[in-house]
């Protein structure tokens, strides 16, 4: 993604979602997590985990990428010095499962969108 313009970051093709919003997609549920990895609560939402204002410059789509690249960074380091007995431990709510369950549903979710994306991006790059 870094390697990509905002305008096909944001570009449309067919009835399928932008990789600018695919990529805000799997950002909002990193950084969801990241927040309870430091202690906070769980506040994303399913239903709102696709609603993120257009990215309308080059300089917007840079500072996203930035984010998301400190982001993920960030939740990689928390789940390397995590201890192993809290891998076992529940992630907020018992419905949700525990820590592993959802560090692995991140990891498998992120790279079905980083498929979709790479898809998109040779799709629009073939236009």
């Amino acid at each position: 993604m870094s390697s990509l313009d905002y305008q096909t970051a944001v570009a449309s093709y067919d009835s399928l979602n932008s990789i600018a919003i695919l990529a805000q997609h799997i950002h909002y549920y990193i950084n969801g997590m990241l927040n309870v990895f430091k202690g906070g609560s769980l506040d994303i939402k399913d239903k709102y985990s696709f609603d993120f204002p257009l990215i309308a410059s080059q300089k917007e789509w840079d500072t996203f990428l930035t984010t998301f690249w400190n982001d993920s960074e960030e939740f990689a380091n928390l789940i390397e010095q995590m201890p192993d007995e809290k891998l076992k431990d529940v992630f907020t709510d018992e419905k949700y499962g525990s820590y592993k369950r959802n560090i692995d549903a991140m990891i498998e979710h992120s790279y079905y969108h980083l498929g979709q994306i790479v898809l998109l991006k040779k799709i629009l790059q073939n236009k």
